[in-house]
C-alpha cells in the first residue's frame, strides 16, 4: 500500500518558469512564467477562455512549440530539443484525426506499427482497447461509418495504445453534442482510473472539466489564475476573474468590519476571520436566501429560468446592481413579483485581488 500511495504522488510532469511570446518582442506573452506540476496516475484539466494560454501549454509539452524560457520536465527528464515522437506522450486532438482509408484496427494500431511492434501483440492490443472503450469487435469497420463518439473512442484507444507515460487531450469532446459529452466524460474518467492514465487536458468547458478532473487549473492571460479540486474551485473561486468565468455575477465592492461587510446590497454576512477592510465579494446564488416581504433587502423578480435542477432567478433590488439567485422549483417566484433576501456567510466569498 506504502508503494502504490508513493507512485500515485510521484511528479510524473513539471513546468518551471515556461513562458512563450508571439510577434513583435515584448509583445503580450502566450505564457507567462508557468509553474505547473502533474503526478503520476493524476488528471489535470486546464481550463479558460480563448487566448488564456492552455492550447499553447498542452504544444510545449508535446513538442509541438518550443518554449521561450523555461523547463519541461517529464520523469526528470528536459524534453528541450526533443522532438514529439520520442517524448513518450499520448495526443488526442478535437478532430481525431483519424485516417479515413484506413479502418478501425489500423487506425488504432498505427503507434505499434511505428514502433515495430510484433503483428501478434499489435492485434491482442488493439482487440483489448477496443473493448475498454466500448467497440468490441470493431476492427474492420470503416472510419466513415462510425458516429462522432465513436470515433472520439477510436482515436482515444489509438492515443492509449502505444502505452503513454501522459496522455494529452485538446478539446477531445469538443465536436459532439452535449449530452453525448456529458456521457463519454464519465466512461473516460473510469477508462483513465481503470488503466492507470496520467492525463492532461485542456478545455474551455467547466463542465467537461470538473467531472473529468481530480485537478483543474484555471489561466488568464498566459498565467494560471487557480488550481485546485473542482469542488474547491466552484466553492471558493480565487478571483474575480475566475469567478466571472465560471459564470458568477454576484460580484461587488465591499468594506469589510467585524464580521459583515458593507455592499450596494446592503450589511453581507462574511466568513469568519475575514480581515476588515476593502475587498471584492462574490456571493454564490446559492447563498441568496428568499424571505417574505417587509424582510430582507427588497427586490423585484426581473427574470426566472429554468435550469432542470433549480430555478435560477434575476432580482433587482431598488438600488444597487441585480442579484443573482437559485431556488428550488415550488418556490420559485413569478416574474414581477416583489420578494426579500437574505445572504448566508457559507456562499459568500471573498476575492484575491490578483498582482497587476
Amino acid at each position: 500500500m506504502k508503494d502504490q500511495a508513493e507512485s500515485a504522488s510521484r511528479e510524473l510532469l513539471r513546468l518551471a518558469g515556461v513562458s512563450v511570446r508571439f510577434g513583435p518582442a515584448g509583445g503580450h506573452p502566450a505564457l507567462d512564467a508557468v509553474d505547473l506540476d502533474v503526478a503520476a496516475h493524476e488528471i489535470v484539466c486546464v481550463l479558460g477562455p480563448s487566448g488564456s494560454g492552455k492550447s499553447t501549454l498542452l504544444r510545449v509539452v508535446a513538442g509541438l512549440q518550443s518554449a521561450d524560457t523555461g523547463k519541461v520536465l517529464l520523469e526528470g527528464r528536459d524534453l528541450r530539443g526533443v522532438p514529439t515522437h520520442r517524448r513518450g506522450v499520448g495526443l488526442m486532438f478535437q478532430d481525431h484525426q483519424l485516417f479515413p482509408q484506413r479502418d478501425v484496427a489500423g487506425n488504432v494500431s498505427f503507434g505499434l506499427r511505428m514502433r515495430r511492434t510484433a503483428r501478434a501483440e499489435q492485434e491482442r492490443t488493439v482487440a483489448g482497447l477496443l473493448e475498454l472503450v466500448g467497440l468490441p469487435d470493431a476492427q474492420r469497420r470503416a472510419i466513415a461509418s462510425l458516429s462522432g463518439g465513436e470515433q472520439q473512442r477510436v482515436a482515444l484507444a489509438r492515443a492509449l495504445a502505444p502505452r503513454p507515460r501522459l496522455l494529452m487531450l485538446d478539446e477531445p469532446l469538443g465536436q459532439l453534442d452535449r449530452g453525448l459529452r456529458e456521457r463519454l466524460v464519465v466512461e473516460l474518467r473510469r477508462l483513465f482510473r481503470e488503466l492507470g492514465t496520467t492525463v492532461l487536458a485542456v478545455t474551455h468547458d467547466q463542465g467537461e472539466a470538473f467531472a473529468l478532473a481530480d485537478r483543474v487549473v484555471v489561466m488568464q492571460d498566459g498565467r494560471i489564475a487557480q488550481t485546485g479540486t473542482p469542488l474547491e474551485v466552484w466553492q471558493r473561486p480565487a478571483t474575480e476573474f475566475v469567478a466571472r468565468f465560471l459564470g458568477f455575477d454576484n460580484v461587488v465592492a465591499a468594506t469589510v468590519q467585524g464580521g459583515s461587510a458593507a455592499t450596494p446590497w446592503g450589511k453581507v454576512p462574511v466568513p469568519e476571520g475575514t480581515p476588515d477592510g476593502p475587498c471584492r465579494l462574490l456571493v454564490r446564488p446559492a447563498g441568496v436566501r428568499l424571505t417574505p416581504l417587509p424582510e430582507g433587502l427588497p427586490c423585484t423578480v426581473t427574470a426566472r429560468t429554468f435550469r432542470g435542477t433549480h430555478v435560477a432567478l434575476l432580482l433587482q433590488p431598488a438600488g444597487g446592481p441585480q442579484v443573482e439567485a437559485a431556488c428550488a422549483l415550488r418556490d420559485a417566484p413569478e416574474t414581477g413579483e416583489r420578494v426579500g433576501i437574505a445572504f448566508a456567510a457559507d456562499d459568500v466569498v471573498v476575492l484575491d485581488t490578483p498582482p497587476a
